[in-house]
């Protein structure tokens, strides 16, 4: 065997060894490597050295010239070389090496979520899931973050990738967001902090469990460091509540999107209710004989796991009516549903949308009734929660006690007296949501203008 310096010319220069032999060429910069030569002309990197467990030096194969540079190649050797004098066998390193890479690749994102909704959301049972919020982490899962990563290494995601797909929401919203990405859907450009904020949460709290699990090849969250307050902005607290006029515009578009919207957010108007309490209903909740009652879960309220409480409605009239209006599905039970009743609906911004658009209509036509110009009347933006503090208020308005009031929107009684004092005042929450109906009624179904209202008896 020769010794040369190995050069890429020189490599290019070889001739096929004679017929039955074969020639090496050893480099004279790392000891051992080298080139190998057959009679047919193909030509091997070469390192000879003693490799652990034999007594003997013998001939491995690092690469073929072409498939691999003489630099890669003369660097691999010298990695190799590393390896040897570790006590570590060069080809155990590299089969347990490839062995990681193709589990850190069989744990892609969408299947780590997977594993994350059925252990830690959902769990045993799809009809009782462990999260109030279940169905909200799903479709962020499935709309928003595996189309994004599904088929990624999520020890792959970076914080960069994190902090420019939260950015992206916060200032042009979800759609627009996945369209920079290349993913076919609506591109509407409008921000969207309060989806950002969600999102970084949910995805803070499946990359800690993920580490936690320890399996993922996961040792990092790319969520570290990236605080809300500091890349949406801090929360604010609303004080926006629908006025009569509003009101009055709000049931009429309802009736105009139809099902499913339309009965939903006439049961939000009705009840108090938060989004998801109502949009998560099945028919299981329900008793519908004497003095109708709907019965939210507790894993369906708001709190932690363990500490929120199941809520009773009183189903008054007016909401009994929208109920029998619904369709009883054969594959389902969610009342709200574009899916026959498997899946419950996701109210998102083109539903608000269509609902703001028409009421604007109707909230310039009565501006037009009363004389005013219905070209300077706007629709202030609201949000479907503000219809909860538009039940409150209106509580408020009819001289409803707070306790009462707080008990229909299942806020927790403060302190001491949350713990204690478990009364739910269904009869008192009946009464008075049968009072808020009313006054919705009066509303929405004024009385003809040739009628005369009557004062109440003293």
């Amino acid at each position: 065997m020769s010794k040369r310096n190995l050069t890429d010319r020189l490599l290019k220069s070889l001739k096929p060894a004679r017929p039955g032999q074969r020639i090496e060429i050893m480099d004279s910069d790392v000891p051992g490597f080298g080139v190998r030569v057959t009679d047919t002309g193909a030509r091997t990197f070469v390192l000879v050295h003693r490799f652990p467990g034999s007594r003997h030096p013998t001939r491995r194969k690092l690469g073929t010239v072409g498939a691999i540079s003489l630099a890669d190649a003369r660097q691999k050797a010298r990695d190799w070389l590393g390896l040897i004098g570790q006590g570590k066998d060069p080809s155990e390193e590299e089969q347990r090496a490839h062995r990681d890479l193709q589990r850190l690749q069989a744990n892609t994102f969408s299947a780590v979520a997977d594993e994350y909704m059925r252990q830690v959301v959902v769990g045993r049972d799809p009809a009782s899931p462990r999260q109030r919020k279940s169905a909200e982490t799903d479709r962020v899962i499935r709309k928003v973050l595996n189309p994004l990563w599904g088929d990624r290494p999520i020890a792959g995601i970076t914080r960069g990738e994190v902090l420019a797909a939260i950015e992206g929401i916060r200032d042009h919203g979800t759609a627009q967001m996945l369209a920079a990405h290349g993913i076919k859907g609506q591109a509407r450009s409008r921000p969207a902090a309060t989806q950002a904020r969600n999102v970084l949460a949910q995805l803070r709290t499946m990359f800690s469990w993920a580490i936690e699990r320890g399996t993922y090849g996961l040792e990092a969250s790319p969520c570290d460091h990236l605080r809300a307050a500091r890349i949406v902005g801090d929360k604010f607290s609303r004080d926006r509540f629908l006025d009569d006029d509003e009101i009055f515009a709000l049931w009429r578009a309802t009736d105009r999107v139809g099902y499913p919207y339309g009965p939903l957010y006439r049961v939000l108007l009705l009840t108090g209710l938060r989004l998801n309490e109502v949009a998560d209903a099945t028919w299981g909740e329900f008793n519908l004989s004497n003095n109708p009652l709907w019965t939210i879960p507790a894993e369906r309220m708001k709190g932690r796991v363990g500490k929120a409480r199941a809520h009773q409605v009183p189903i008054t009239a007016d909401v009994l009516a929208i109920l029998n209006s619904l369709p009883r599905f054969k594959t389902g039970e969610y009342l709200f549903s574009t899916t026959y009743g498997a899946r419950p609906t996701w109210v998102g911004t083109k539903v608000k949308d269509r609902l703001s658009q028409r009421m604007g209509v109707t909230l310039r036509a009565l501006a037009r009734r009363r004389g005013d110009d219905p070209r300077i009347v706007t629709l202030k933006p609201w949000t479907t929660h503000d219809t909860r503090r538009t039940v409150r208020s209106g509580l408020s308005r009819l001289h409803v006690d707070p306790d009462v009031a707080e008990a229909i929107l299942a806020h927790v009684k403060p302190g001491i007296r949350g713990v204690y004092d478990r009364f739910d005042y269904l009869d008192e929450k009946r009464a008075a949501l049968e009072l808020w109906a009313a006054r919705v009624r009066s509303i929405v179904e004024p009385p003809p203008a040739n009628v005369i209202q009557l004062a109440a008896r003293a």
